[in-house]
């Protein structure tokens, strides 16, 4: 097992023990903490801004970003739905859909920020030179499971409120069976809390591109010296 070993270079660390590809994408002077350190600062600012944008009202129906639609043929058939008077109900369950998924996001908080305490050294070297969606690749793989399951109770309570969701769940299951609708799209909660995730991580995914982009406008000295160069 390799040994790591610092050395003075330059002023800064020379990261000698992550192998030579590793300290390549390092630029070879950029000490293991200094990238520990504002890789969790880029996670933690993704992960908080995140929430906030989509954990309060509107926050993913008002996003055309983010804002939860009908899936599949049902979003062509609920056009059909208003024109005969029922417009209401339709819109009642794509509100329910979207206010499901601003309901569960402030529970993902919590999950994120101890992804971000767990984060290892190689994750933060493949995250400082990765592509500009690192940040939100490293949270999507530590996180969606786990959220997928604390979302799905969160999101069933919220739609079960509105009497069309059963009727969703059972023109989906018919649709499904002819090709018109995806398998992983027959269960509105399933549905919702799939696309809530896609909405976390694509906000998430948005915040690490100002980072990465404009990191002396984070006024932070960290990111700018990890993500500035």
């Amino acid at each position: 097992m390799e040994r790591r070993q610092f050395t003075l270079a330059g002023g800064g660390l020379l990261v000698a023990g992550l192998g030579r590809d590793a300290r390549a994408a390092l630029g070879g002077f950029l000490s293991e903490s200094d990238a520990s350190l504002g890789v969790k600062t880029a996670l933690e600012r993704g992960a908080v801004s995140a929430v906030s944008l989509l954990g309060r009202p509107d926050g993913f129906l008002k996003n055309p970003k983010v804002m939860i639609p009908l899936p599949g043929f049902l979003k062509d058939a609920a056009q059909i739905l208003k024109f005969t008077g029922q417009q209401k109900k339709v819109d009642e369950l794509v509100t329910a859909m979207n206010r499901a998924a601003e309901a569960a996001v402030p529970e993902a908080q919590a999950l994120l920020i101890d992804a971000v305490k767990t984060l290892s050294v190689a994750d933060a070297v493949k995250i400082v030179r990765g592509s500009e969606t690192s940040v939100t690749q490293y949270f999507s793989g530590k996180t969606r499971v786990p959220l997928s399951e604390k979302f799905l109770p969160i999101v069933t309570t919220a739609t079960e409120k509105v009497s069309l969701a059963a009727k969703y769940n059972a023109v989906a299951g018919r649709a499904s069976g002819l090709g018109l609708v995806k398998k992983e799209d027959v269960n509105v909660q399933a549905y919702v809390t799939r696309k809530a995730l896609d909405g976390l991580y694509w906000m998430i995914g948005e915040e690490e591109k100002k980072i990465r982009r404009d990191p002396v406008g984070t006024g932070s000295d960290i990111l700018r010296k990890v993500f500035g160069g």
